[in-house]
């Protein structure tokens, strides 16, 4: 037989009509971050390994936000920041289409595994790395960088 438990706080069944409820808040932004080709000369966590001032700040520029973010790599598809890697040479740049198509699909996947299919994203990287990603993402994501340089890139990032 199965009891029913007991209301005792009548004013917790009249705080609030259900149309009066705030939502859940939407959740927060992540930072999809490229990988770059200047690396340190040994494993390290992946926000360490990657050595380039661009990638410096734009880890910087990440971190200040205070949001979750993950690191697009050419090697290991979707990493999380503290992720130990060892150093590695490859790029998408020298990937053909089918294997850059690749890619994107196992990155797509783990995004689905491990970002809130809800989350805004903001993309910090190049087209070699957003094309095979953006069919999936461009409902939700923004690239703020678009169509700057390198050296626009440094500024703005060193701006924001």
């Amino acid at each position: 037989m199965q009891k029913w438990g007991r209301c005792t706080v009548i004013a917790d069944l009249e705080a609030a009509p259900p149309s009066v409820i705030d939502p859940p808040p939407s959740p927060s932004p992540v930072f999809l971050v490229a990988c770059v080709a200047a690396k340190l000369d040994r494993p390290a966590p992946a926000r360490d390994l990657y050595a380039s001032p661009w990638f410096q700040k734009a880890r910087a520029y990440v971190e200040r936000q205070g949001g979750a973010w993950f690191i697009l790599s050419a090697k290991h598809g979707l990493i999380a920041p503290e992720t130990v890697i060892a150093p590695y040479d490859e790029t998408l740049g020298a990937m053909k289409a089918g294997a850059r198509r690749l890619w994107g699909a196992r990155v797509i996947e783990a995004m689905a595994e491990q970002i809130d299919a809800a989350a805004p994203l903001i993309v910090l990287a190049g087209r070699n790395y957003r094309d095979p990603l953006w069919p999936q993402i461009e409902r939700r994501a923004s690239v703020p960088m678009e169509g700057l340089g390198i050296g626009q890139q440094l500024a703005w990032l060193s701006d924001n």
